[in-house]
């Protein structure tokens, strides 16, 4: 169990460090080649530092990394549903933007069903949970 554990961490920081290596770029003046709504933008660089954070976390202790991956889902699919919104309502959101968030969405539920699952296996099959 300690090695899935394991991987959904280093998957969550890795996936931390490309989101905020991808922002940066953008925000130092790199075009990437469709409209920037520059406060989603803002939002998922700092959340990259969350994730490389929660990656950290669930390192270390499955139950927390599980509420921490629960709340950055839950965070990113408000972010979602208000830039859907705003791309309905003609704003200047791009589709690529939609995109990139709906993946980190899925991305961050994965991550929480994952640890949600290694976390009640060890309730299930009396492993010890992490301290």
């Amino acid at each position: 169990m300690k090695i899935t554990q394991s991987v959904l961490a280093i998957v969550a920081a890795l996936f931390g460090l490309a989101t905020i290596f991808a922002g940066t770029h953008v925000l130092l003046g790199s075009d990437p080649g469709y409209i920037v709504f520059r406060p989603l933008l803002i939002y998922n660089t700092a959340m990259g530092i969350v994730y490389v954070s929660a990656g950290v976390i669930a390192w270390r202790n499955l139950k927390q990394g599980m509420y921490v991956a629960a709340a950055i889902f839950v965070l990113n699919l408000i972010v979602l549903t208000a830039i859907y919104f705003l791309y309905t309502e003609g704003g200047s959101i791009a589709v690529d933007s939609l995109r990139a968030m709906s993946l980190r969405t899925i991305v961050w539920l994965a991550l929480f069903a994952g640890l949600g699952w290694l976390s009640r296996s060890n309730k299930l099959y009396g492993f010890k949970p992490d301290a």
